[in-house]
């Protein structure tokens, strides 16, 4: 799945890591097919290359962080250059205008959470002392959410109830 923001990419792919292929091995090129019959499909149609040839060029220009590993998706988060957005060229915001930015909610927000945790809306309520949830949503996860600080961990449902958030690079 992939979503398009105003100022970065988020592809996810379910299923994690193929069994048998490590991270240093991912991060080094390697590559394992998961589906033969869809990969001969993409190969007829020229939209592969050479398998794992663009690992170099993504670590190139991006660091391993922007990866992120689960058991059973694996995550990437590409953040538009700021010379890139200054052009207004930037692909439109699929989440709608941002108001947050800068703003003491968002960063006390910012605040309680760590790098590489995910935290459900209750966990982030309690750790700023909140009890309203129409609050903490409008004034602290909405406005997070648009600004690109902050992330669902499952953004085609956003309301599940297994719904996590964690820090986007930005954040």
């Amino acid at each position: 799945m992939t979503i398009a923001y105003s100022d970065r990419l988020t592809i996810t792919s379910y299923g994690g890591l193929v069994p048998g292929l490590s991270k240093e091995e991912f991060f080094s090129g390697r590559s394992m097919i998961r589906n033969r019959e869809l990969m001969r499909v993409y190969r007829d149609l020229d939209l592969v290359e050479q398998l794992g040839s663009g690992m170099n060029r993504i670590l190139n220009v991006y660091p391993r962080d922007i990866f992120y590993f689960s058991d059973n998706f694996m995550e990437v988060c590409f953040v538009f250059e700021e010379e890139y957005l200054s052009t207004g060229q930037g692909i439109g915001q699929v989440t709608g205008q941002g108001t947050g930015q800068g703003t003491g909610q968002v960063k006390a927000l910012i605040d309680v959470m760590k790098a590489g945790e995910e935290y459900t809306r209750a966990e982030l309520m309690k750790r700023l002392s909140l009890k309203h949830r129409e609050t903490f949503y409008a004034d602290y996860l909405k406005p997070a959410l648009n600004d690109a600080f902050v992330e669902m961990t499952i953004p085609d449902k956003p309301k599940s109830q297994n719904q996590k958030y964690r820090l986007c690079r930005r954040g």
